[in-house]
């Protein structure tokens, strides 16, 4: 299993932390089983992290072959919560079809460009933690905003939105940096959301509830 680099520093102090744990309470209990028990679900809580951070490799030239750069993949791991049309006013100004991904504590959080293009707009907002399915979430909670220029002129946006639990986005891009369909673009440690603004006129391939996994599911055709 491949971890993200995003996770070392926290699983190294969480390791040693862990067997010092497990020596003290070595000496302060006096019942060997009790002992093992609690030695059991420390173990199993810190393996969690470690699937937490998980960071499985993709084909990225099968998803950046010339036929397939119309093809946008789902930038996250998780559920589809919502399919809408809304007028997005930061950047694009204007109607767009808004899809937007749940990302629950068990899914793989690493985040993916989902077309290749031009970085022509990245900005993180200071916000609140509220549940990431909320609808309110997206403009009032912590986020970022990314937007890729594609080669036929397209703008496609998309936000990092941190949820209750999640209090750290991590976001690799900066403007004018070249996007490639499938790379890494950031990380949002623990339950949260991603959601993407498509043109109206896109052929949306994914419906309310889909699972989808980043840099692989096709989630819509561009105009």
């Amino acid at each position: 299993m491949i971890i993200h680099r995003e996770g070392f520093p926290l699983l190294i102090y969480m390791l040693i932390i862990l067997i010092l744990l497990i020596i003290l309470f070595f000496f302060l209990f006096s019942s060997r089983l009790l002992h093992f028990l609690f030695s059991i679900f420390l173990i199993t809580f810190y393996v969690f992290f470690i699937f937490f951070f998980r960071n499985p490799k993709i084909d990225l030239k099968e998803i950046n072959k010339k036929e397939y750069t119309k093809l946008v993949v789902s930038p996250a791991n998780g559920k589809i919560i919502e399919i809408k049309k809304v007028f997005e006013n930061e950047f694009l100004n204007k109607n767009c079809i808004c899809i937007s991904i749940f990302m629950s504590p068990l899914d793989i959080h690493v985040n993916r460009y989902p077309i290749s293009g031009k970085v022509v707009y990245a900005k993180y907002h200071i916000g609140k933690y509220m549940i990431a399915w909320l609808k309110k979430s997206s403009l009032n909670n912590e986020h970022t905003t990314v937007v890729i220029r594609t080669k036929t002129g397209e703008n496609i946006l998309f936000r990092q939105i941190a949820g209750f639990i999640a209090r750290r986005i991590v976001l690799y891009s900066k403007i004018n940096d070249v996007a490639k369909k499938g790379e890494e673009f950031g990380f949002i440690k623990f339950g949260s959301r991603v959601d993407i603004f498509i043109p109206n006129t896109s052929i949306i391939k994914v419906k309310k509830g889909e699972k989808v996994i980043g840099g692989i599911t096709i989630i819509s055709i561009l105009p």
